[in-house]
């Protein structure tokens, strides 16, 4: 039986077609990528209604899909001016406010939609004279005609509201749901019968019939945490399981000698290292010399030195012979890593290290010259981005794997660039946006974990402050504070969220997460004190700040005048790429207007002051990595954070999260709760769907800790699973999964 990495129980595989139809099958195929039952199941419900607790109709954001439960007033029917076509107007209301359905052409609707009857209205919210409407809606009623016991039993049951798409409705997906419910066998429990009954979960087939098909909101909620525990316990085995095996896979040694390459390069360092990065760097020469391959997660705080610790790493393997790897998720990037490397190294040891760059957009004779150097062994430190993947690249004797950014790279596309190694390459995962120790644990199980808390010495402290539209006067003084730096002799970054006003996405709404409910988007929006006015019309969208438009608006600023102010994005060609980063870098330029390019990695220590336009369109973790490019070079940093949104709403509080305070960890918190976690098992790792289903790393930490306690116990009594059969079969199910995704790259 072969499952998604992301299926954590055996369910059965069985194609929808068989049950519920081909055409259904293929709607729910292409709309909601349900193929299987295992899938149809594992769609949760977002959420669920109950018929006498009605959705406040007045936070329905306007031009969002919404789902609502209404009962029906009344109808009217109309004539359109001078034409033959009708209009049925029906009004529902919750009881506070009101809603009005829209039919063309659909008289006969008035014998369903009757006065004072109950149901659910789906559709896209619009406005129309100043009144809220949804036009042609999809709708289920309540049956209402019930005995008195029946009724409360009806009255309080839950509905689910199922995650949909304007061709599946929520209440279609519970129609098949139930079908499948019905034919369903007896679903069998992997986890030990031990566990079921120390934890107080319910029996895996009884959680997934209550979270689908509750009587009351006990037995969903009940399911939920049932699931939510079969989640935990399956990801903690599988990624201690993992760590396990590695542990008996072995490596060629990379001994360090006292007086050798890594000595001499620390010796002619101009300044001393800081206790954290000789710490981490004595735990990196260990697991060199352990003779199994390292496999561990670096983070810090942006500063921190994480790449100088790499290239020590990479140095002490160079000793011994061994060729090492570091891929970056950007060419800019890449590049920057390569210049910094060759200024540390001095010209002289990196010709002999045979220091070299691998990208996807080298010319042929810069390309071929690369492959060479890396399969003959002379190059000793490659740099590169994703092109290090490609089948083409071969290495002479790959023996450490450095990760820059590792939440950019899926674990297969890691483990791509780590079987290019003869033996087992030695890996290490470097990320900026630091996770809470117990959770980077949880999460990333299989790594050994190394945190860098201090800065180097001389780093200056960044002071951030919020700049809001509404402010023009904030405004104005901002444009004359990038004057009065670069007066000073220093540099200005300008991010922009878009390269031009003509991008197709320029103006469209932050994305949700995938799990996110936009009845709890509208009611926190409410919450924190932003008023909805549910008869106000839509307000049009400003459009956002753009590099190529921002550019041009600075050159023409008076308070601006002579300075040399030039773009950077990542539409532009390599070379120009390149030749700007290296003018800005000389001084040559004083105003860089970029997009995100410049999130990580890039070193200008001379820049001193960032301003961040429609900062509300950036992750809180990104705004973080965005403010560490300035302050670098021993004068302090300021970072200006312009945005729109309004006072009192989510948008301009996560903004002001990230002003309050410098603290990359309290930051990565509130960056779990916004973000979600990734894909943990899988391939994507942006954050913006998370592969699992029920949990959530920051929420479920302590119950995630207490699956690790079990599932570690329970693999060191019995770590080849002979006892768990249904356990075993899970776990090799997601393996077996894995490689799959690795064999199509």
């Amino acid at each position: 039986m072969v499952v998604g990495e992301d299926c954590f129980m055996l369910l059965p595989q069985t194609k929808l077609d068989r049950l519920l139809g081909d055409r259904t099958a293929k709607a729910f195929a292409r709309h909601l990528g349900l193929v299987t039952v295992a899938d149809l199941l594992q769609h949760y419900p977002r959420r669920y209604a109950v018929r006498g607790d009605l959705t406040p109709i007045a936070e329905v954001p306007i031009g969002e899909p919404v789902t609502v439960v209404a009962e029906i007033v009344d109808f009217k029917e109309r004539r359109m001016s001078g034409k033959t076509s009708h209009l049925l107007e029906v009004r529902i209301t919750d009881g506070s406010a009101f809603l009005t359905l829209t039919f063309f052409n659909q008289a006969w609707r008035q014998k369903d939609l009757k006065p004072g009857s109950r149901g659910l209205f789906a559709g896209k919210i619009g406005a129309f004279n100043g009144r809220l409407q949804l036009a042609h809606p999809e709708y289920e009623l309540f049956d209402d005609e019930v005995d008195s016991a029946e009724a409360a039993r009806w009255a309080l049951q839950p509905i689910p509201i199922y995650p949909a798409a304007s061709s599946v409705t929520t209440w279609a997906i519970g129609r098949a749901m139930g079908v499948v419910l019905d034919t369903l066998p007896a679903l069998v429990d992997e986890l030990p019968a031990e566990v079921v009954a120390s934890e107080g979960l319910l029996a895996l087939d009884d959680a997934m019939r209550k979270i689908h098909q509750p009587a009351l909101a006990h037995d969903w909620q009940s399911a939920r945490d049932t699931l939510r525990f079969h989640e935990a316990f399956v990801l903690q085995a599988a990624l201690i399981r993992r760590k396990a095996e590695l542990s008996h896979v072995t490596t060629d040694v990379r001994a360090v000698a006292a007086d050798g390459l890594l000595a001499g390069f620390d010796a002619s360092l101009p300044f001393e290292l800081t206790a954290g990065q000789r710490s981490v760097g004595n735990e990196i020469l260990e697991d060199l010399a352990s003779g199994h391959p390292m496999n561990r997660l670096l983070q810090g705080e942006v500063g921190s030195g994480k790449t100088l610790v790499a290239l020590r790493a990479m140095l002490a393997v160079a000793e011994s012979g061994g060729q090492s790897a570091m891929i970056a998720p950007t060419e800019v990037l890449a590049a920057q890593h390569l210049a910094s490397i060759r200024r540390t190294l001095g010209d002289d040891l990196a010709a002999r290290l045979g220091v070299t760059l691998l990208t996807g957009s080298q010319n042929t004779a810069d390309r071929k010259r690369a492959l060479l150097q890396i399969v003959s062994g002379k190059a000793q430190l490659v740099v590169g981005t994703h092109a290090l993947l490609a089948d083409k690249v071969e290495f002479y004797d790959l023996a450490m794997v450095v990760i820059d950014e590792q939440h950019r790279f899926g674990v297969e596309q890691r483990e791509t660039l780590r079987q290019k190694g003869r033996t087992a390459p030695h890996v290490l995962t470097m990320t900026a946006t630091p996770i809470p120790r117990t959770l980077a644990v949880s999460v990333f199980g299989d790594l050994d974990i190394s945190t860098l808390t201090e800065l180097p010495a001389g780093r200056q402290a960044i002071t951030s402050h919020v700049v809001q539209l509404s402010q023009p006067s904030l405004i104005a003084r901002t444009w004359s504070r990038v004057a009065e730096e670069v007066a000073k002799g220093h540099q200005v970054f300008v991010v922009c969220p878009r390269i031009s006003e003509s991008e197709d996405e320029a103006e469209a709404p932050l994305e949700l997460d995938a799990d996110d409910d936009l009845f709890a988007v509208a009611a926190d929006a409410g919450n924190s004190g932003l008023a909805i006015d549910a008869n106000a019309a839509p307000k049009p969208r400003r459009p956002l700040a753009a590099v190529e438009t921002m550019v041009e608006a600075l050159r023409s600023n008076p308070v601006l005048a002579g300075l040399a102010i030039e773009p950077m994005h990542g539409a532009l060609a390599s070379e120009l790429k390149n030749e700007t980063m290296a003018r800005f870098v000389a001084g040559e330029i004083n105003v860089l207007v970029s997009t995100t390019v410049i999130e990580v990695g890039v070193d200008v220590p001379n820049a001193t002051l960032m301003v961040v336009l429609d900062a509300d369109r950036f992750g809180v973790s990104q705004l973080h990595q965005l403010r560490g490019r300035v302050g670098r070079g021993g004068n302090a940093g300021l970072c200006l954070l312009m945005t729109a949104a309004e006072s009192g709403s989510l948008a301009l509080e996560r903004v002001r999260a990230v002003a309050d305070t410098l603290d990359g960890f309290k930051l990565s918190e509130i960056d779990l709760e916004l973000r979600g976690e990734g894909d943990v098992l899988g391939a994507s790792q942006s954050g913006v769907r998370s592969s699992l289903r029920l949990l959530r790393v920051l929420r479920d930490a302590d119950l995630i800790v207490r699956a690790r306690e079990l599932a570690d116990n329970l693999l060191t009594a019995d770590p080849t699973l002979e006892k768990h059969p249904n356990l075993a079969e899970v776990l090799t199910n997601l393996d077996a999964a894995r490689q799959e995704n690795l064999s199509k790259g």
